[in-house]
């Protein structure tokens, strides 16, 4: 029979393994669900667009958004516009708005703004591309897949972007 030395104490395992204690303080961030709240497809132009010979011409459109459920859970959604644009007209027109329901718990405001405008973006992008696809596929067309993104690089980006603005606009008045 062992005696109580012999019994692993997970709450303290070098491993950072969390017993039950309510001692599980480490940052913790993940999506619990995603879904499509609103998709547009409209092929306004058919059938003659299906007769156009030229290229379309493709404006593609991205936005994020991001909001509070509770305290632990908020909704990310990322918004993607297309139009294929031809000389006479719209080939097709795709509007998603692809959300994702993520649980943040134990993390700083500034941890929790960076995972919903860049890590959780950048996770949802796959299925909402493969959405898009398949969209203009079921319109009739070649699908469209659309490139990559570098969420984190944009985010970064529109940091910096802020940071000047405040800079300039705190010190650009006096000269």
């Amino acid at each position: 029979m062992a005696d109580q030395g012999d019994t692993p104490d997970l709450t303290n395992a070098s491993n950072g393994a969390m017993g039950g204690n309510g001692a599980d303080t480490q940052p913790v961030a993940g999506v619990i669900t995603q879904y499509i709240k609103d998709l547009s497809v409209e092929n306004p132009k058919a059938p003659e667009s299906f007769q156009w010979q030229d290229q379309p011409q493709l404006d593609v459109q991205f936005n994020i958004g991001a909001r509070a459920v509770n305290q632990e859970v908020s909704e990310i959604e990322l918004k993607i516009s297309v139009n294929a644009k031809g000389q006479a007209g719209s080939f097709y027109i795709v509007e998603l708005a692809y959300c994702g329901l993520v649980g943040m718990r134990n993390m700083t405001e500034d941890q929790k703004h960076a995972f919903m405008y860049a890590e959780g973006p950048r996770l949802l992008f796959p299925f909402a591309r493969r959405v898009v696809a398949d969209a203009t596929r079921d319109a009739g067309f070649a699908p469209l897949v659309l490139d990559p993104i570098d969420f984190n690089g944009i985010y970064l980006q529109n940091l910096q972007n802020r940071q000047a603005e405040s800079d300039t606009s705190i010190f650009g008045g006096e000269g």
